[in-house]
């Protein structure tokens, strides 16, 4: 009796691990798509001091993270039909925290390089914008052409496009390159970078936001147009964001997203 207690204590317990493993099985072979969808949250990875594109905002007594990239993604997360988290890191953690599965795609006024193409994929653009210099406005005059960037200090944001531009089109006397724009923005209000290359509308809303700041009169080209960025092997998940992007595009949505987010940056 008691040995055939034990043989079926025994198989109950190897049908329940296999029953485990099974269920665990099954969750694997789910597509990221699926297993938002059975998760009922899409995560976002962004880099919330980028206004307008992505910044803190104290609303309703609350701090949140607005922006019209974050208009977007709740767009994308609308259409899905989950909820959607929000997860605010360093710009240059981004890609790692998306390749390790802590976040399910990236918003980020993000440029989408070769270099970083080789490991994520990334949707179809959806803004392109002008790269200009912030800078003290008491200097401001003095910048007219590229050359004239020549010699001084420059910043900008690591692991960015500006870097790469900083670096290939600006003969600096030093070259800073800090994650936070908000410390590069710190550093150029103590005099210890004379400007920052940055995308035209979060110069613009940081000159805007300080009455000692002042976009300069150059311009350092355009970029390629930003997008969004998946895991590789997401087809499913980057055919409904495409699908998402697509339709506020046709629409005009972004446009006004841009607006509303540039007014909101504007009064902060």
């Amino acid at each position: 009796m008691f040995k055939r207690k034990k043989i079926f204590l025994l198989v109950v317990t190897i049908l329940g691990v296999a029953l485990f493993l099974g269920g665990c099985a099954g969750d694997e072979n789910l597509t990221k798509l699926e297993q938002i969808k059975e998760d009922g949250k899409i995560v976002l990875g962004t880099a919330a001091d980028y206004p307008p594109y992505e910044f803190h905002k104290e609303v309703d007594g609350e701090d949140q993270i607005v922006g019209f990239d974050i208009e977007i993604a709740k767009e994308i997360a609308a259409d899905l039909g989950v909820e959607l988290e929000i997860k605010d890191m360093k710009f240059d953690g981004l890609l790692a925290a998306l390749k390790a599965g802590n976040i399910d795609f990236i918003i980020a006024g993000m440029v989408p390089t070769a270099e970083r193409a080789e490991s994520v994929d990334f949707s179809i653009p959806y803004y392109e914008a002008e790269q200009k210099f912030l800078t003290k406005t008491e200097n401001a005059s003095v910048f007219k052409e590229i050359e004239d960037l020549n010699g001084f200090k420059i910043g900008a944001q690591k692991s960015t496009v500006q870097q790469k531009i900083a670096k290939e089109k600006i003969e600096a006397s030093e070259y800073k390159f800090i994650s936070k724009i908000t410390d590069l923005v710190l550093e150029l209000k103590n005099n210890k970078v004379d400007g920052i290359v940055l995308v035209k509308p979060v110069a613009t809303s940081y000159a805007q936001a300080n009455d000692d700041l002042a976009v300069a009169d150059v311009s350092l080209g355009k970029e390629d147009g930003i997008a969004v960025a998946v895991d590789k092997g997401n087809e499913d998940l980057m055919t409904e964001i495409n699908s998402t992007l697509e339709s506020l595009l046709d629409n005009n949505m972004i446009t006004e997203f841009i607006a509303e987010a540039t007014k909101l940056a504007e009064s902060n």
